[in-house]
């Protein structure tokens, strides 16, 4: 711009520099974007509504967003700030590159700063897509979405809402009931650790997608975290579960929830996949070493807060059992063959620790910073192996 002369008077001279400052910022902004657009009116129609089957309790949206959903920016795309029913958890699905899929909820009146939204290493959709990881948003009825590409290629936004059952009374803050599944163990052998049971977070078995796929020898326990979030009470637990089966088996197409076992931040040890908890039951948490393997998820994300000691506690005592009823040493080593991960090709055969994390078969963060907690649960299981 050329030098401005302002020589009037004091008024005019702020109305001449408030346009003068009016027009530079358009200049460099440019035209607005969808993160200008109003708050949805309250009270008003939402724009997405969740509906659940007849007899179902969890209910949910899938929604394609398109180009008549999201706006283009100069970094990527934006939806408009959407108006829902409630819901408590948020995933995608897409085709090609990842999307690079930021949001923000509105929960409890407000809107939330935007977070990221990991993708899922675990394995990909049935019918070949890529998925997010599964996130808890507590109770929300809001969401704007934002992606670093233009035209993500059919990207679908998930909602859930995995409802209230009258069992998950009894995970509530007060209440600590443990129903224990029957022990057999030999006599010496470490012991089962009391287990949640599928019964008791609400598992439908109209959701799963076949049957279970059995193993012959143990060979690892993999260590994850869900990535879901970490603001949740014990009575939001049963719910969570619901909300990673639905999206387990209904959005990405798999037999069953992913994992075989699950621990809470209560130190809570929870029955996932089915199949028999004392069978070697074949998972789909660790991609390309699935065969021969345990899966234990901590419910939560510990990409940047360390594992409750709690959950550590359960993930020690889930693994001992396991380990010492198939004779193998904690804080050993074994050789595998991948069968086809992002880090080793189909046929790859490696050596690796007994009790590993996610990280050490695929590339990803999981399980976060429980991955440095890992010597400690190895040394303990095996303390709990030789003294049992």
């Amino acid at each position: 711009m050329g030098r401005v002369m302002l020589c009037c008077n004091r008024q005019s001279t702020l109305s001449t520099a408030a346009a003068v400052l009016a027009l530079a910022g358009a200049l460099v902004a440019g035209p607005p974007v969808a993160d200008a657009a109003p708050a949805p009116t309250p009270g008003a129609r939402p724009d997405l509504r969740l509906a659940a089957p007849s007899g179902q309790v969890v209910r949910s949206a899938t929604v394609q967003l398109g180009a008549d959903r999201l706006q283009e920016t100069r970094s990527g795309a934006r939806t408009d700030r959407l108006s829902t029913t409630t819901y408590s958890m948020v995933g995608f699905t897409w085709r090609g590159p990842n999307p690079d899929v930021t949001l923000r909820t509105r929960t409890d009146g407000k809107w939330t700063p935007w977070r990221s939204v990991p993708p899922l290493t675990d394995g990909r959709v049935a019918d070949g897509r890529s998925a997010s990881s599964l996130l808890w948003v507590d109770r929300s009825q809001g969401i704007q979405v934002r992606t670093s590409r233009r035209t993500p290629e059919a990207l679908h936004l998930v909602l859930i809402n995995p409802g209230v059952l009258p069992s998950d009374s009894a995970a509530s803050d007060t209440a600590d009931a443990t129903t224990a599944l029957p022990r057999t163990a030999a006599v010496g052998s470490a012991p089962q650790p009391e287990l949640h049971t599928r019964k008791e977070w609400g598992a439908d078995p109209s959701l799963r997608n076949g049957s279970p796929v059995y193993t012959h020898r143990l060979k690892q326990i993999h260590v994850h975290h869900t990535a879901t979030g970490n603001d949740y009470s014990r009575a939001d637990v049963p719910g969570i579960l619901r909300g990673i089966y639905r999206y387990h088996t209904q959005t990405l197409g798999w037999f069953d929830i992913g994992y075989n076992f699950l621990v809470d931040r209560f130190g809570r040890a929870w029955v996932g996949r089915s199949g028999g908890v004392n069978r070697l039951v074949r998972g789909a948490h660790t991609l390309g070493f699935n065969e021969h393997s345990v899966g234990i998820a901590v419910i939560g994300n510990l990409q940047s807060r360390a594992p409750w000691p709690e959950a550590v506690t359960a993930i020690v005592k889930l693994a001992a059992w396991k380990l010492d009823a198939h004779g193998r040493d904690a804080e050993g080593t074994v050789r595998v063959t991948s069968t086809g991960s992002d880090k080793y090709p189909d046929g790859t055969t490696v050596r690796l620790p007994v009790i590993d994390g996610h990280r050490d078969t695929n590339d990803t963060e999981c399980p976060g910073r429980a991955y440095g907690k890992l010597p400690e649960i190895r040394n303990r299981a095996q303390w709990r192996i030789d003294h049992w």
